[in-house]
């Protein structure tokens, strides 16, 4: 089967809104597109160190959003947004990154009660502890009295940092994309999602038909902005702003193949390592929205990080609703032409 070109024909699951689409920018009408590009963002590796927000910022001249601490963390962000296209997440856990045992538990830590209660009992942390000491641990020499050393017995600190740096998904089937009433967002021949600001209307349709809630309106004209993977350095050969200035390789970028292979790699090297609670998250063409542009590997539950557990493309269904509205609007036609017919005359 060849389309009108005389290259073959893309193979959907016969809704074009849903399902694997391997060839997402030949679908959107680029027969000699690259190969798809993304994101992989490995968090075992973020340190939290921000360079990729500032970066995003400075190339494409974002501005500035308040810098408000939440309260909770050290996040000066809060979330994406507008003019926070790329968004590093913090996240407190009472609980050890390698070498997880059953029972551990999960729950965020309340820093502000803790630090209230330290030395107010000899079973209280004292400054500097990071847990309690388990029962029957040896209290280190050195440790001042009361108090408990930071360090489980084997050595390992007892509360982690889970960073993550968040970004647009640039899904397979982008809803954003399909419910653009005037053609601001398009599919580049890199697979990915671009919003034209000048030419967007403001009507803020393709806001709550985003499954992650990435795009948003600026609330000075309306119109919406979101990250497009530096679509102006991709044309010229050039890496993404965010994923050059990383420090430690967290954000890595380059074919959607040859990422979900070394994810896949990675994810069985922390297996290997005691590191049970690494998962894939956005990488499996048979997801609710086909399959992301940008995905994650994650140290814990995706709604840990913010993220929705189980995303599908709010457009999906539309093919099924117009049938059934349709199948409706004949059922009542047909109704008043039996009610007309027998009329008495």
């Amino acid at each position: 089967m060849t389309d009108d070109i005389g290259t073959p024909a893309v193979k959907t699951d016969g809704n074009p809104l849903s399902g694997p689409q391997p060839e997402v920018a030949r679908a959107a009408g680029y027969p000699d597109a690259p190969p798809r590009m993304g994101f992989f963002t490995d968090t075992s590796v973020c340190i939290g160190c921000k360079a990729c927000e500032v970066a995003c910022k400075e190339w494409n001249a974002i501005p500035e959003d308040g810098l408000e601490l939440t309260g909770m963390s050290y996040d000066n962000t809060q979330g994406l947004g507008a003019d926070t296209w790329r968004h590093v997440a913090f996240i407190e856990q009472r609980k050890p990154l390698g070498g997880q045992e059953p029972g551990v538990s999960h729950e965020d830590v309340d820093v502000f009660a803790a630090a209230r209660g330290l030395g107010a009992s000899p079973s209280s942390p004292g400054p500097g502890a990071t847990a309690p000491a388990p029962p029957g641990a040896q209290v280190p020499a050195g440790a001042p009295a009361g108090e408990i050393s930071p360090l489980a017995p084997d050595g390992r600190t007892e509360l982690r940092w889970l960073m993550s740096s968040d970004v647009c998904k640039h899904c397979t089937h982008a809803a954003c994309l399909d419910v653009c009433p005037t053609g601001s967002l398009f599919r580049t021949e890199f697979g990915t999602v671009v919003v034209q600001e000048d030419i967007c209307n403001g009507c803020g349709y393709c806001v709550p038909a985003c499954p992650y809630g990435v795009i948003d309106q600026r609330p000075d004209d309306g119109r919406v902005w979101k990250c497009t993977l530096c679509y102006d350095r991709l044309g010229v050969g050039m890496e993404p702003a965010c994923a050059k200035s990383c420090p430690t390789d967290s954000i890595q970028f380059g074919p959607l193949d040859e990422l979900r292979e070394r994810a896949a790699a990675r994810v069985a090297q922390l297996h290997a390592a005691g590191v049970t609670d690494a998962r894939l998250y956005g990488e499996d063409p048979d997801d609710g929205v086909g399959g992301d542009g940008a995905f994650f590997l994650l140290l814990d539950e995706p709604e840990v990080y913010g993220l929705p557990p189980d995303p599908v493309v709010t457009t999906r269904d539309l093919p099924a609703m117009w049938r059934h509205a349709a199948a409706a609007a004949a059922a009542l036609a047909a109704l008043a032409v039996a009610g007309f017919a027998r009329r008495p005359r």
